[in-house]
């Protein structure tokens, strides 16, 4: 099973954003490629991973259906030209690389922001995806439940998740510390804006509104996460009803400025976060009483000092994630023997039975009782070698000589056909 796990993966160290957006998969899309895997293929342990940086599709076959897979998304997506997009593309065909990859996915090593912290529960809600279809066997439960186990230590054990890296989680961080309970207006759903918005929309019960110079990018982006919406034109009125003005607008000179604030008199206390280049709130409005700016570049500078701490904390994150490939590896080739152990305890079952049979009949229910005892633990003190013996052998990689010699020693085919 190990060398049959295999994977596709489209993510932005190959793949622009334009390319990643037609290739996103919601919870409904996703269940249904997988479904389609199911019906098209001999596959099993399916997992299908899709954020706004990456889709990726994990599976066993004992054949490498990679490129089929990719042509199966793509055609799904109503993607015609199969050959510049199949590029994008990497491929993991050994289960050694898909295993360690997606281990580096989940613990957000290979993400935008290094140590992502929304990529754990991206992956739960991936597992879950799979459950619900009754996709997953007993090894890519163990291999989650490792990735899970390994990434608790990554948060305890490390500061890889200390922080916010990125300038909009730093500009979320920073949200939360100025008020409670704040009506937040978001204005410019740029690249950076819409991702400060999908951060801000885990927050629960936060009071959000979106505007945008194209109404209908807001709505888009309303309707995915639930947010208000107002128009442009009502700008002023949405600066007077906002506790927390995030900007980040595409414009030459500032957008909000101190006139505007002069004109919005008896407003409340107001922050300003400027997240533009160049400004877009002017420098001037805090010269407003009441009125607090906080541009890019300090946020930023919070940003980096989250990263360098997180960029040192990689290597103990990479000692933590080859200890759980390790042991997930040594059980994985356990599982190799598995079927061995299990013939091997059968035909000495039916051994034990049938000479129980042959000689206990004039026993009482006391006498065979003990015999029965006496049996089972002699069969299990037989078993206790040849079981360590096999392990040990996956470990060294030399199983396969050793269930030769069980299965010739015991007749193990024959006896399972006998069974």
């Amino acid at each position: 099973m190990y060398n049959h796990f295999k994977s596709i993966s489209l993510s932005h160290r190959k793949a622009p954003l334009a390319i990643r957006e037609q290739l996103a998969l919601n919870e409904d899309s996703a269940k249904g490629i997988m479904l389609r895997l199911k019906d098209f293929f001999e596959v099993t342990d399916v997992l299908v991973v899709s954020t706004c940086n990456r889709t990726e599709i994990y599976y066993s076959a004992s054949e490498d259906l990679n490129e089929e897979i990719i042509k199966l998304l793509l055609i799904d997506k109503g993607i015609a030209d199969i050959e510049s997009f199949s590029a994008y593309f990497e491929r993991f065909s050994v289960g050694e690389s898909a295993v360690q990859h997606l281990f580096e996915v989940a613990t957000g090593l290979h993400s935008q922001v290094v140590g992502d912290m929304q990529i754990p529960n991206q992956i739960k809600h991936a597992y879950q995806w799979t459950a619900d279809l009754n996709l997953a066997g007993p090894f890519l439960h163990r291999l989650l439940h490792t990735i899970f186990f390994a990434n608790k230590r990554v948060a305890q054990e490390t500061f890889f998740r200390d922080g916010a890296a990125s300038v909009s989680y730093a500009a979320v961080e920073l949200l939360d510390g100025l008020m409670p309970n704040p009506k937040i207006l978001v204005v410019g759903l740029g690249e950076i804006g819409s991702d400060v918005c999908r951060n801000l929309a885990q927050k629960t019960g936060a009071d959000i509104t979106i505007v945008n110079r194209t109404r209908s990018r807001a709505d888009v982006l309303a309707a995915e996460l639930g947010l208000r919406v107002a128009d442009m034109t009502d700008i002023e009125a949405e600066i007077s009803r906002a506790d927390i003005i995030v900007s980040s607008i595409a414009k030459d000179e500032p957008f909000f400025t101190k006139e505007m604030m002069v004109r919005l008199r008896g407003m409340s206390f107001k922050y300003f976060i400027d997240l533009s280049v160049p400004r877009s709130v002017s420098p001037e409005v805090e010269e407003i009483p009441g009125v607090m700016l906080y541009t890019i570049d300090s946020i930023r500078s919070r940003a980096d000092e989250a990263l360098t701490r997180r960029l040192e904390a990689v290597p103990h994150v990479r000692e933590i994630i080859d200890e759980a490939v390790l042991e997930f590896n040594d059980w994985s080739k356990e599982m190799i023997v598995s079927p061995t152990i299990q013939k091997l305890k059968g035909a000495l079952e039916q051994i034990r039975k049938e000479e129980l049979m042959r000689f206990t009949k004039n026993l009482n229910d006391s006498e065979l009782e003990k015999v029965e005892r006496i049996t089972t633990s002699m069969m299990q003190k037989i078993l206790k070698l040849p079981v360590l013996q096999l392990k040990a052998a996956c470990k060294r990689g030399e199983a396969e000589t050793l269930i030769d010699v069980l299965n010739d020693l015991f007749n193990l085919e024959k006896q399972k056909e006998r069974h």
